[in-house]
């Protein structure tokens, strides 16, 4: 079942906690995900994006304060319980895993099985849907290392889906894709509806495919709200050092994003 998910007051730093006290890469970042919602993370590179979400995934313990999910402190509770709760999706594609798609797919029950369990017809019919919902059934026998980068990212998002998370945490999802499976990919993410925060380079898409946005720079969320209220050319100035022209486009409706090239 989808859940609630609220990042709270976190400071971090990748050093030594007393000797970057003072300043933190985060910096005291608050922000939430619906239930259900598709919410983008945006900033420059080397804002703290993927740094965020590594304290959100549970992979870097935050030096001050708090990551939830439904009211339940997730440094509270042992990896195994977060791993069954939040899926992640990194931007590295793995060369190869020697596996079959199906295979790879099937790590993604490793949290829900003890050591040395067989896998069930439980099992077989949550990969199938996984793979179903992916598009990637058909592909099931073939090894992954012969995929494409686009079917590769479907695979793996299936191997997150087979986990059954309450969250999905994707990071840079986009990154290497053509824009055929970028916009595919995205396009799938948002009819999943899973409780989604993804950390998104290209604005257009973050615009034309998230509910709400939170802007990060300098460590800190600067602005946070719908796609309409959130990208405009005054930000987009403050925070990336570019001209724009924002206005709508004619088909979706969504905020529309045109880089000003100086002469």
């Amino acid at each position: 079942m989808p859940c609630e998910f609220y990042i709270r007051d976190v400071r971090w730093s990748p050093g030594d906690r007393e000797r970057d006290a003072a300043s933190p890469l985060l910096k005291d970042v608050t922000l939430d995900v619906a239930t259900g919602e598709f919410v983008g993370l945006i900033g420059p590179n080397g804002s703290g994006k993927t740094s965020l979400l590594r304290c959100g995934f549970r992979y870097a313990k935050p030096h001050a304060g708090q990551t939830t999910l439904d009211s339940t402190d997730i440094w509270s509770k042992p990896p195994r319980w977060s791993a069954r709760h939040i899926a992640v999706l990194l931007q590295e594609l793995p060369e190869d895993f020697g596996l079959t798609v199906e295979q790879v797919v099937k790590i993604g029950r490793t949290p829900h099985k003890r050591l040395l369990d067989a896998d069930t017809h439980q099992d077989a019919a949550i990969v199938a849907r996984a793979l179903d919902d992916v598009g990637m059934r058909q592909a099931s026998d073939r090894m992954f290392l012969t995929l494409s980068g686009g079917e590769k990212q479907r695979v793996l998002l299936a191997r997150a889906l087979a986990q059954q998370p309450d969250v999905l945490m994707l990071d840079e999802p986009t990154s290497f894709l053509d824009l055929q499976h970028q916009v595919e990919l995205m396009r799938l993410i948002r009819q999943l509806r899973v409780t989604t925060l993804a950390s998104i380079h290209d604005l257009n898409l973050a615009a034309a495919y998230c509910d709400r946005l939170h802007v990060i720079a300098n460590g800190a969320i600067v602005a946070s709200g719908t796609p309409e209220t959130v990208l405009t050319a005054d930000l987009l100035r403050r925070v990336f050092q570019v001209e724009t022209i924002v206005d709508t486009h004619p088909v979706t409706l969504r905020p529309r994003i045109t880089l000003i090239h100086p002469e």
